[in-house]
């Protein structure tokens, strides 16, 4: 088993929205990664610079974060070569480690541009090592930068931030402060690639909650008629609990609802529904035990939902001639 700390560097239209390629809006053009055995020590480190096929010259942003100039790219490789290299250095057996997010869904954005055939199983799981830095460190909320984790562990900042390698190397030095035990039990799921159909929906248990991962609907209204997107299993026991707030939505894409176990207590759901690059959309369900003064909270937060609509209302048929 190997765990693969992936850091990336990427370029996007320097001319702005109006000319980018919309196949691609970020292109990569550095990979770093660092290799660790399983006990977190490091065995090996990768690193390349990609010669950018689609946006030739950097934007100004990018100018400003990474440290690499016009001379970095006149020798290096297009990115069929470097990625094809890169999948062959993490082997198959690699976990695969990020800080945020975004790494693996734009690593395959770009695969899927040069049409590559994608190495990574469906679903895809990694750790997501800023989340794992909350969750260990903090208020399992709060997500802070890299230089900002590696300042509060009082690791000593030896090489500059903001180049793949680097920031790889540092993430890794966070893991460090993990245990391996920490890490297992708080994987994250990338959604480059959701589920088709019923039989792909994705199932997580974590210690505190549970996320489920709906095949595609038409829209929100389909969405958020399927039994098992608006169903509220105990994230403990998976029992079915009692719904005492139903689902009710926060903002355009967001819902939540209150539901009660007879034997672990107050339950809060949340749904987020994402929009596919196919228009479908597709459901992402946590549950998970609160306490009922966080429970009190929800139903206050309906309330002054309710009244706000209420409010709304009123002021527009104030309005109608």
């Amino acid at each position: 088993m190997n765990y693969i700390v992936l850091d990336l560097e990427w370029n996007q239209c320097p001319a702005g929205k109006a000319g980018e390629n919309a196949s691609l809006r970020f292109e990569i053009i550095e990979i770093g990664a660092v290799r660790l055995d399983e006990t977190l020590s490091p065995t090996d480190s990768f690193r390349e610079v990609v010669k950018p096929q689609v946006y030739h010259s950097l934007h100004h942003r990018t100018k400003e974060v990474i440290a690499l100039r016009a001379i970095d790219f006149e020798n290096a490789r297009n990115f069929p070569d470097v990625a094809k290299d890169f999948i062959s250095w993490c082997g198959k057996d690699a976990l695969f480690c990020t800080w945020g997010p975004a790494d693996l869904t734009e690593l395959q954005k770009n695969l899927a541009y040069y049409n590559i055939p994608s190495p990574f199983p469906f679903p895809l799981l990694y750790y997501d090592i800023q989340k794992i830095f909350s969750i260990v460190y903090e208020d399992r909320k709060s997500r802070r930068s890299l230089e900002s984790a590696v300042d509060f562990l009082g690791i000593p900042k030896s090489i500059p931030f903001h180049s793949a390698l680097s920031d790889a190397h540092y993430t890794s030095l966070i893991m460090q402060r993990l245990t391996p035990g920490q890490i297992a039990a708080n994987s994250s799921v990338d959604y480059y690639r959701t589920p088709e159909n019923r039989r792909q929906e994705i199932h997580l248990s974590y210690e505190t909650y549970t996320k489920f991962v709906s095949r595609p609907f038409k829209d929100k209204t389909h969405a958020m008629k399927d039994r098992i997107v608006i169903s509220t299993p105990c994230c403990q026991c998976r029992k079915a609990a009692q719904k005492r707030i139903r689902w009710f939505p926060v903002g355009g894409n967001n819902y939540f609802c209150l539901a009660h176990c007879e034997e672990h207590g107050y339950l809060k759901g949340k749904i987020r529904l994402r929009h596919r690059g196919d228009d479908l959309c597709y459901a992402i369900k946590t549950i998970k035990t609160i306490s009922p003064e966080e429970a009190y909270e929800i139903r206050e937060k309906k309330e002054v939902l309710k009244l706000k609509r209420r409010l709304r209302r009123k002021f527009n048929d104030s309005k109608t001639p």
